[in-house]
């Protein structure tokens, strides 16, 4: 059977738009690809890395690869429900004691504004907070990012304050805008978005 022909309408890790899915080695390609884009991962709170390669990448994505657990991150790869790849999403900042987790989020410059970063963060979270017992996600963006802003305020993450001069990008200090969302928040907006579907 090949992969288009797998019936996803009914798989935990999909949406309308998007699923997500491990990382693979193959995917190192569309990361280098991504790693050009040095304004957008800087706005993404990334620093600008030592120059890479396809090579690198396949290196560096084999202690990832599989939704292997690495210095407490787990990468999954983000595709359309055609199956192109469209970006990558991470689970970290994972706090068993205090139930808190973060997630950071990219979307390849061809597939911004599809809809697809909202989605995929709302698989993320449902899995967090409904399989994990997470009772609280933190998350921030530099303060110029106001894609990031409106897609945290789109999900239900609440403004909790500012952290001045946290992030130095470009020759400049930054503003980190800080979010929260608790288990309750996220299960009052997602019941409004979705109903569960009957087993």
């Amino acid at each position: 059977m090949t992969e288009t022909a797998l019936d996803y309408s009914r798989y935990f890790w999909q949406g309308e738009k998007v699923r997500l899915r491990p990382l693979r080695i193959e995917d190192a390609e569309q990361r280098f690809i991504d790693s050009l884009d040095s304004p957008s991962r800087q706005v993404l709170q990334y620093r600008i890395e030592l120059p890479t390669s396809v090579e690198l990448e396949r290196s560096s994505l084999e202690k990832y690869a599989g939704c292997k657990d690495a210095d407490g991150v787990i990468l999954f790869a983000i595709e359309n429900v055609e199956g192109l790849s469209v970006g990558g999403i991470s689970l970290h900042s994972r706090d068993e004691k205090n139930g808190l987790f973060g997630f950071g989020i990219v979307i390849s410059l061809d597939h911004r504004r599809k809809g697809y970063a909202e989605e995929a963060a709302r698989i993320l979270l449902k899995y967090g907070f409904w399989e994990r017992r997470y009772q609280k996600c933190n998350s921030a963006c530099v303060h110029t990012n106001d894609e990031s802003i409106a897609l945290h305020k789109k999900l239900g993450f609440i403004e909790e304050g500012r952290r001045r001069r946290g992030l130095f990008l470009n020759g400049k200090y930054y503003d980190d805008i800080l979010f929260g969302m608790t288990r309750e928040e996220f299960d009052a907006k997602e019941t409004v978005i979705h109903r569960m579907a009957p087993l």
